[in-house]
């Protein structure tokens, strides 16, 4: 069976995606569709797509699990980096425009529903949680450092 130019290039979005976040987007202007994909822009690409195509390449790509929630107008957002920052600015949209619902969606190879993209959404930036680590990482050595100088301070009382 030969494929249509779009199966193929769909395919290549599904197969170069680091995770799929499948939406609807019943109901919001052209202009909201706009400002959504300008806020995630820097790690994902977001285009309105056909059920019957998204589903054959969804398929050509080995992807099975988002067969249910191709119902509706859909809209596909493929992530190509961050994907919790994706997730969160999905969030934020649909907060502020309710017309966007998260269906569900990919990540690591694995289905997730619409909640646990939520989930995802809630963690906070990588940057955050590395500055976390690092603090965590710090205190223990300070503590060490500090134990270490009274230490000192007091062999030099007892000495002198």
């Amino acid at each position: 069976m030969r494929q249509s130019a779009a199966i193929i290039e769909l395919t290549k979005e599904f197969e170069n995606s680091n995770a799929v976040l499948l939406t609807e987007y019943r109901g919001l202007t052209v202009a909201q569709l706009k400002q959504l994909r300008n806020s995630i822009r820097q790690d994902a690409s977001y285009a309105v797509v056909k059920n019957t195509r998204t589903k054959i390449a969804l398929h050509n790509a080995g992807i099975t699990s988002l067969d249910e929630d191709l119902k509706g107008p859909s809209a596909v957002a493929w992530v190509h980096g961050d994907f919790a920052a994706t997730a969160k600015a999905l969030r934020d949209f649909a907060k502020a425009n309710p017309l966007l619902v998260i269906k569900g969606g990919i990540f690591e190879g694995n289905a997730l529903s619409a909640d646990e993209v939520n989930m995802y959404a809630s963690l906070e930036s990588r940057e955050v949680l590395l500055a976390k680590l690092a603090g965590a990482m710090k205190a223990p050595l300070v503590k060490v450092v500090r134990t270490v100088d009274a230490l000192r301070e007091r062999r030099e009382e007892v000495l002198t």
